[in-house]
Parts: structure tokens; sequence; C-alpha cells
């Protein structure tokens, strides 16, 4: 019996069985190299090339949010030692200058929140509001209702739409029972820092955003 001697796969994605080069598919099969169309090599070279790039790039960025962060860090601790006193408001957002004025950069923090069952008190009491409301009645909020509880493609609750609701001035009881219960379903789960960088060419011009995201790069 013939000993299999596996090489690879290499960078290329080609793996080298007793000599003789094969690409696996997407059911695993060890389909030989010269069995491939010419178009799905090129296609797997393309699609190898750009993710490989992508990756480094990626690793950039984390490289560079790590650094972001050191930097900013060491600079509120001198000056936490210098004033005794933390650079930012109540929340943490923090803004930093270059001497000129053209340069800033940005740390802003985000609530992360949940909701806890007192939603389920709300919809049912909304739902009430909904069924005694005609269908020519208010049928703007009823579509802000529909589209506040119909969760999104993670599974979320559409939580703009749902804030969207607390800003309504509605004096029905039950609708302020229900806007009680959704204010006491908010639960703060944590906080997340983000860091924006912005520039400008004179202290006269507006600042624009240094933004480093794909889809809007270039714009």
């Amino acid at each position: 019996m013939e000993a299999v001697i596996l090489e690879g796969p290499r960078e290329d994605g080609v793996l080298l069985v007793n000599g003789r080069e094969f690409m696996i598919d997407a059911k695993e099969r060890h389909v030989p190299l010269a069995n491939i169309k010419a178009e799905d090599k090129l296609q797997d070279e393309t699609v190898r090339k750009i993710i490989r790039y992508a990756l480094e790039l990626n690793a950039q960025i984390d490289r560079f949010r790590a650094h972001t962060m050191l930097d900013l860090g060491s600079l509120d601790a001198l000056l936490e030692q210098e004033y005794g006193a933390k650079i930012g408001g109540k929340k943490g957002n923090r803004t930093y200058q270059s001497f000129d004025g053209l340069m800033q950069v940005k740390v802003q923090v985000a609530d992360q929140i949940d909701f806890g069952p007192q939603l389920h008190i709300a919809k049912s009491l909304l739902d009430e509001c909904m069924i005694e409301w005609t269908a020519d009645s208010r049928p703007e909020i009823q579509s802000i209702i529909t589209r506040a509880f119909n969760t999104d493609k993670e599974g979320q609750i559409n939580r703009s739409e749902l804030f969207m609701l607390l800003r309504l001035d509605i004096e029905d009881e039950r609708w302020q029972r229900a806007m009680d219960a959704i204010r006491n379903s908010i639960r703060i789960t944590g906080s997340k820092e983000y860091v924006r960088f912005y520039h400008r060419t004179s202290i006269n011009d507006q600042f624009q955003a240094i933004t480093i995201d794909l889809a809007k790069a270039g714009a």
C-alpha cells in the first residue's frame, strides 16, 4: 500500500498529495488542479490576494487603535498628575487638539444598553391602544410602534424607533404607563469608546473627518 505524502496547502491553496496538485472544494473534496476551470482558478487567486491584504490591514488598524489609546492614556495620566483632574466630561468624552488648531482627536463614550422584561408590559399596553384606535386614527404612530417592536437583522429591538415613541406627547393613560415601562426597562450594560480623527487646512475651515472605513474611504 502506497504511503500518502501530503504537502501544503500552499499560500495559493494548492495541496500536494504524492507529488500531484489538488485544491479542496467547498465540499472538502480533493479536486485535481488540472480539472479546475481557468476562471475558477483566477477567482480563487483574486479572492486570496484581496483577503491577504484585508487581514494585514485589519491587523494594522488593530495596532493603530491600541497605540492610539496607549498614547492618549499616557497623556491623560500626565495631565491628571499635573492638575489633579481628569480631562473630559462626566461620561469620559474627550477632545485633544494640535497647537495650531488644525487637527483633533476625539474620544466619545457610548453607553451599551439592553432592555428588561418591562418592555413586554409596554408592548401589551401599546397593543391595547392600537386595538382601540381605528385604522384611520394616528396611522403614523401605529407604524412607529410596529417598527419599534420588529426585530432587526441581529434579532434586536429597533432602538431608534423605540426612543422615538418616548418623544411623542400622547395623553392616553395607558400610553403614559407604557412609556414609563419602556424607561424602566432600559439597562446600561457597559460602554464603548470610539476614537475619531479630524483635520482642516486652515483655522477658518470646517473640520473634516479622517475616515477609517472601507465603505467611505476616499469620500
